[in-house]
């Protein structure tokens, strides 16, 4: 796992493609899914606002983590990096290359350098092929399943990389318990030599006892092939050890990003804030001490979201003069740290004092 100087890590978002050390570089990502009513004729009525207005960068060779509740826009942003889902407005720039009007065959062409691991490996992988059919397929699709033995040595090659025998070609995804098949999906993602992979909650579906076996392989896969990851998930602690950078995702917005090891020593939103305080610490003592925030309320829904800041319906520092009626911008406080909210520099030296939920 590289470790990224946090003085660099960021900068401010300038025009796409001026450093050739970022890969990835989003500019006012949005998505939105259109609300359809009627029989006979369907008609748009609204619209769900999964993504709305994302910035970030990720460099080569870095982790950068994603994280938020389910329903924040998580995955749908990952996809839309992807173009597995297609943006409603900004860019996506991908080693120098716009993506938002890419379609055809060029796009197929560079989607082999990036490449998706899913949150079901079962789902994900299709019952009625093999292993074996399973991986040669994506090759087959790019033009790499030029002859027998190149494909037979790539394949052992990938097996050995992800911890598999040879004799897991012939088996079914049905005979693998939930980590190999894990194993399996991002042996599939490798096939393709890609640069940058999407993993989406790649442990979440797994024993707490094998996730750690998964996220070392994914770290170790990194230094061997130069992986750029990004890793969408909502468990604070596995983000916590694999990743570089984070980014905190609410209702469709990016509210923070820092380093890692910034972001949870010192965590500026107060979203969060409440996220970190609702992550139990296995020391009795520590966890009777630390801070707690309750959130009032409950996630609002992305199809009708609340004007200003959108998490002030649920903030306990809410002050609605500003905070309804005024949205914060993504505002770098430090080098490397963006926080969107109107009182970050306040809340956590105790100037602003929390208001009461009712």
């Amino acid at each position: 796992m590289t470790n990224t100087n946090a003085d660099g890590a960021l900068g401010t978002l300038g025009a796409p493609g001026q450093d050739t050390d970022v890969l990835v570089e989003v500019t006012d990502l949005a998505v939105h899914f259109p609300i359809k009513r009627g029989v006979l004729l369907d008609r748009t009525v609204g619209h769900v606002h999964a993504v709305d207005g994302v910035s970030l960068r990720i460099r080569r060779g870095e982790t950068y983590g994603l994280v938020g509740e389910s329903g924040c826009g998580k995955s749908t942003l990952g996809r839309a990096l992807l173009r597995l889902e297609r943006p409603t407005g900004g860019t996506v720039v991908f080693d120098g290359t716009d993506l938002s009007g890419m379609k055809g065959e060029p796009l197929r062409r560079m989607r082999s350098r990036m490449q998706m691991v899913f949150q079901d490996p079962l789902s994900s992988l299709d019952p009625r092929q093999s292993v074996e059919a399973l991986l040669v397929e994506g090759m087959r699709a790019h033009g790499l399943d030029r002859d027998r033995e190149t494909t037979a040595a790539r394949l052992r090659e990938l097996l050995a990389a992800v911890g598999l025998p040879i004799s897991a070609l012939r088996k079914y995804p049905h005979e693998f318990s939930g980590g190999q098949r894990q194993r399996i999906g991002i042996a599939r993602a490798l096939t393709v030599g890609p640069e940058l992979i999407v993993a989406d909650e790649p442990v979440s579906a797994l024993d707490v006892s094998v996730q750690a076996q998964v996220v070392n392989l994914l770290e170790d896969l990194q230094g061997e092939f130069g992986l750029t990851y990004l890793v969408i998930a909502h468990d604070l602690a596995v983000v916590r050890h694999i990743a570089d950078r984070v980014g905190v995702m609410y209702l469709g917005g990016l509210v923070e990003e820092a380093s890692s090891d910034e972001l949870y020593a010192e965590p500026r939103h107060p979203y969060t804030r409440a996220l970190l305080s609702a992550v139990p610490v296995p020391d009795p003592v520590v966890e009777d001490q630390r801070e707690q925030i309750l959130l009032s309320g409950d996630l609002p829904s992305p199809a009708s979201p609340p004007t200003g800041c959108r998490f002030h319906t649920r903030c306990p520092w809410r002050r609605p003069e500003r905070c309804a009626t005024e949205r914060p911008e993504l505002r770098t406080l430090t080098p490397g740290h963006r926080v969107a909210c109107h009182y970050a520099e306040d809340i956590p030296a105790g100037a602003l004092p929390p208001q009461d939920p009712a």
